[in-house]
């Protein structure tokens, strides 16, 4: 198993670790879960940059990557409703986005058809770590910053699920709408 992919599974290996910090209510347990997150969630831009640079783009690779994303910002987002920091359609937006795309990108790929990630969606993802790292820094931020990163990050997830659906409205169209 090459670099890029170990380093997807230890994403995808850290998200019990994160929600268990979360769930133990430990000291500093915001901070340590805020760490946990962000060591993760820059697996990710890392994965991706070896990959394409040592020319190590596997199967498997363009499988995981995607999912470990979709499981770690999921995870977050729901752990933070759980703690009444995230209103939950703000959670159902986004994982409902997550859901909506991976549909179309399956559909399209029935059809020999890959749809890439465009800038949008790599936009979309940052805005999203931005804001749930804020949430876990609730009490040390002011509460107009914090919940303006969850704006812009519900904003970019509605444009880039927008964009992704505009870009195949002909896989759509071909599949019988």
């Amino acid at each position: 198993m090459n670099l890029p992919n170990r380093l997807t599974l230890i994403r995808i290996f850290l998200i019990p670790v994160f929600v268990a910090v979360v769930s133990l209510k430990v000291s500093y347990g915001d901070y340590i879960a805020a760490a946990i997150f962000i060591l993760a969630a820059s697996t990710d831009g890392l994965d991706g940059y070896i990959a394409r640079k040592r020319k190590q783009v596997t199967t498997l690779g363009k499988f995981m990557d995607p999912l470990a994303d979709k499981l770690l910002v999921s995870s977050a987002l729901i752990v933070l409703t759980e703690l009444h920091r995230l209103p939950s359609w703000v959670t159902l937006i986004i994982i409902g986005r997550e859901i909506s795309v991976t549909g179309l990108r399956a559909l399209a790929m029935s059809d020999g058809i890959i749809i890439a990630a465009g800038n949008l969606g790599k936009i979309k993802t940052v805005t999203q770590i931005i804001a749930i790292v804020a949430l876990f820094f609730l009490k040390d931020l002011p509460f107009w910053l914090v919940y303006s990163s969850v704006a812009v990050a519900v904003i970019f997830t509605l444009w880039s699920g927008w964009d992704y659906f505009y870009r195949s409205w002909s896989v759509i169209k071909k599949d019988g709408y």
